[in-house]
């Protein structure tokens, strides 16, 4: 059967999954955007439908120090005995946490904290027993430890041990244990979340090891691909269908055309696994492709990326992500409107501004959000193509004097450069628009009678992971913000350019 990929298109970075029956799970990272790990579900593992979060409402955490990529680290979701169980990290806010429930579409729990170091904490429960692998430092070295775990109390059982540091690569992380057959499968990235990323295995008869490293490591490795703009291929996680058949999530990125840029995020990937002498071989003999053929549990249908919101209902669509953790006060919805009130500014370091956003899924893509109140007093509201608070594209409306003045201010680095000014006398809605490619984003403005403006552009290149003062690891989010007012929007499109 035939499929596509990216399973999951824009920055959904770190999967992992698991199944229950003929059902399948899936949670990636969410950094400092909340609300905090996605929750999916698919009967086939390409065709994925989000059914809520993992931290959110009364299981959210706290991102109001959070630094631009700090936050929620790569998670793992697992299944046993009626519950699920879901163990992430909070960098900079508290560690590892774990939460569970009994209804996967119901309410978590309140997160608990372990007070363990470390990143990339995983689960593997074996018999009566529950084992948290993780990654840590010994000596000053990276490696992987383990440890016995209560996971509903998060109570560590027994002390933390280093079981490996890695099988040569650099960075030993995102650890998961499998027990198959008569071994213990240790799977791990290494090489760093870039260019180098690749992902490792080794076994032994036991999860403290000794493990023995795969003959043909690594098991998927981009790097030296020159054939394809997909690459930085790891930190994986492995599922068995109901028939038998093995498959690994990773995630990827799409590089843009020849240049190692990427902005879209980390993204998901699925390849079929086959075992030869007891050892996995992944997609095509270590690669993954855009398209590919395995013989998936159901078939697959072409996904619609496109996405259209009339904020009709009393709830924003799961689809929509905010900046650490906004008050409630600053969004709300009635009469067909979403409402921004106004609070910290898209710059902000460590602020939340009024800010709601979707991923962007592909290059090529075409946006409108239809501003209703372009003329509300002392307004400053807008479009964003959103990066973080250093990096991101605004398509501005300022209300001044009694006119409406519209302008493309651009922020890369610490620097900040404001367009030329369209002014506009009107009570009339206002479609701001951004058109992307590979190359750049290209803003507009239009009225209700079909003037359009051009009012600049700003490059793609501006945005990219790669060129950040700081490592980062996130990606692209187009959405509205207020800076100053209270901005009300009537509808929001994304549309994918074929």
């Amino acid at each position: 059967m035939h499929y596509q990929n990216p399973i999951l298109r824009g920055f959904y970075p770190d999967p992992s999954i698991c199944r229950v029956e003929d059902d399948y799970y899936l949670v990636t990272s969410t950094f400092e955007f909340s609300p905090g790990v996605p929750l999916f579900y698919s009967k086939n593992l390409v065709n994925w439908t989000q059914i809520g979060y993992c931290l959110d409402g009364e299981s959210a955490v706290d991102l109001r120090s959070c630094h631009a990529s700090g936050g929620i680290y790569a998670p793992t979701i697992r299944y046993h005995l009626g519950m699920f169980y879901m163990i992430t990290t909070n960098v900079g806010g508290g560690g590892h946490l774990i939460c569970h429930t009994a209804d996967i579409r119901g309410e978590w729990s309140k997160p608990i904290y372990i007070g363990l170091p470390g990143i990339d904490p995983s689960l593997l429960f074996d018999g009566d027993k529950v084992y948290l692998s993780c990654t840590g430092e010994q000596e000053g070295r990276s490696g992987i430890f383990v440890c016995e775990i209560d996971p509903i109390k998060g109570t560590l059982l027994t002390e933390p041990t280093c079981v490996s540091f890695g099988c040569g690569g650099k960075c030993p992380e995102a650890p998961h244990i499998y027990h198959i057959g008569d071994y213990y499968y240790l799977m791990i990235a290494e090489g760093g979340t870039e260019y180098g990323h690749r992902e490792t295995i080794m076994r032994g008869a036991s999860p403290y090891g000794p493990y023995t490293p795969c003959p043909h490591n690594p098991i998927l490795f981009h790097q030296e691909r020159m054939d394809s703009n997909l690459h930085a291929t790891g930190h994986a996680d492995l599922v068995e269908d109901t028939n038998g058949n093995w498959w690994l999530v990773c995630l990827g990125i799409r590089q843009l055309p020849y240049v190692m840029l990427h902005h879209l995020g980390r993204e998901t990937f699925l390849a079929p696994v086959a075992w030869q002498d007891g050892w996995p071989i992944v997609g095509n003999q270590g690669m993954i492709d855009y398209e590919m053929d395995a013989p998936l549990p159901m078939p697959a249908q072409a996904t619609d990326w496109n996405y259209h919101d009339d904020f009709s209902g009393d709830m924003l669509n799961l689809r929509w992500s905010y900046v650490r953790n906004p008050e409630k006060s600053m969004y709300s919805l009635s009469n067909g409107k979403l409402h921004l009130n106004a609070a910290d500014s898209l710059n902000e370091e460590k602020g939340s501004p009024a800010f709601v956003g979707i991923r962007q899924p592909e290059f090529k893509i075409n946006a409108q959000a239809v501003l209703y109140n372009p003329n509300a007093s002392n307004l400053f509201a807008g479009l964003s193509v959103y990066y973080n608070n250093d990096y991101h594209y605004d398509l501005c409306v300022q209300n001044e004097n009694g006119q409406t003045l519209v302008f493309l201010r651009r922020r890369v680095h610490d620097m900040e450069v404001c367009g030329e000014i369209a002014a506009f006398t009107t009570d009339q809605p206002l479609k701001l628009g951004v058109q992307a490619d590979e190359q750049s984003y290209q803003f507009a403005i239009e009225t209700v009678d079909g003037e359009r403006t051009l009012l600049g552009s700003g490059l793609t290149a501006g945005l990219c992971t790669e060129g950040t003062h700081t490592m980062t690891f996130t990606g692209v989010f187009i959405g509205m913000f207020s800076e100053c007012g209270t901005a009300e929007f009537t509808s929001f499109d994304l549309a994918v350019d074929e």
